[in-house]
C-alpha cells in the first residue's frame, strides 16, 4: 500500500494533536512543528509498544484504540497502572529520565499511537517553557488517576470495585435518576483497570444485572437507580 504524501501525513498528525488536551491552544505552526517530530505506530491486539527499562524514544499520544500500561511482579502477576484511550497522552515522564520506560505498554485492541520523538521535543521545550508546564499538568492528572486506582484496588472484591467505578461516572445530585455510562474502550480494558480478568468482570456485570441494578447493552451500562447501587457499595464496605 502506498504511503500517504508527507504533507498529508503531517496534516493528519496535526489534527490528532489538536484534539489532545495537552496541546490545546497551541498555534497551527506550533502543532505542525510537533507533527514533524511524530511517527505513527500501528499495533495489533496484544502487541507491545515498549517494555520496562527500554530507552525512552519519546512519549505517546493515542490516535485510536487503547493501551494498557502495566508492570509484572516477580511472581509473574500483571498489575495495571492505567489504560489510556484515544486522545490521551502518556509516558511524558520518560522525557526527563535516563533510566528508560518505567513499565510495559501493550495494545488492548488494534490501535494506532503517535510517538513524539524525544530529541526534537526536548529542544522545543527549551524554547517554550510554558509547554513544559503543560507536561507537568498532564503528569499530575496521571498521578491523580493512579491514586484513585490504588484506592479502588484496596477494596476487597471485584463487585465492590466495579460498583464504585460505576458510581463515579454518575453526575452528582442524580441519585434517583437512571444514568447511562458508555465505555470508551473494551470491557477487557476496564476489567484490567479494575484489577481483574474479562471472565470475572462479565460475571460481576451479570450479577448486578440479575439484581436489576443495571442494564447492559453493548458498551452502554445503564444504572437504574444510583442510590440503590450506592446502598450495595456501602453494604460491601461494611458501612
Amino acid at each position: 500500500m502506498t504511503s500517504p504524501k508527507p504533507e498529508l501525513r503531517i496534516a493528519a498528525y496535526t489534527n490528532t494533536l489538536r484534539r489532545c488536551e495537552l496541546f490545546a491552544g497551541l498555534s497551527s505552526e506550533e502543532l505542525q512543528r510537533i507533527a514533524e517530530l511524530t511517527v505513527a505506530r500501528p499495533l495489533d491486539r496484544d502487541d507491545y509498544l515498549f517494555h520496562e527499562g527500554e530507552p525512552s524514544r519519546g512519549f505517546y499520544l493515542i490516535q485510536s484504540g487503547s493501551i494498557c500500561v502495566h508492570r509484572v511482579s516477580a511472581t509473574g502477576k500483571e498489575q495495571v497502572i492505567q489504560v489510556f484511550r484515544a486522545g490521551q497522552s502518556f509516558a511524558e515522564a520518560a522525557l526527563a529520565s535516563e533510566s528508560g520506560y518505567p513499565a510495559d505498554a501493550r495494545a488492548m485492541e488494534p490501535s494506532t499511537v503517535l510517538l513524539i520523538q524525544k530529541a526534537g521535543f526536548v529542544d522545543l521545550l527549551k524554547e517554550r517553557p510554558e509547554l513544559a508546564l503543560r507536561m507537568l499538568a498532564s503528569m499530575a492528572i496521571h498521578l491523580r488517576t493512579l491514586v484513585g486506582q490504588l484506592q479502588d484496588l484496596t477494596m476487597k472484591d471485584v463487585e465492590t470495585r466495579l460498583t464504585n467505578w460505576l458510581l463515579r461516572q454518575c453526575p452528582g445530585g442524580a441519585e434517583d435518576q437512571p444514568h447511562t455510562v458508555e465505555l470508551k474502550g473494551t470491557k477487557r480494558a476496564l476489567a484490567a483497570e479494575l484489577g481483574t480478568v474479562s471472565e470475572t468482570f462479565s460475571r460481576t456485570l451479570a450479577k448486578l444485572r440479575e439484581q436489576e441494578l443495571i442494564e447492559v447493552d453493548g458498551p452502554r451500562i445503564t444504572i437504574h437507580k444510583p442510590s440503590a447501587l450506592r446502598a450495595v457499595l456501602r453494604k460491601n464496605l461494611g458501612e
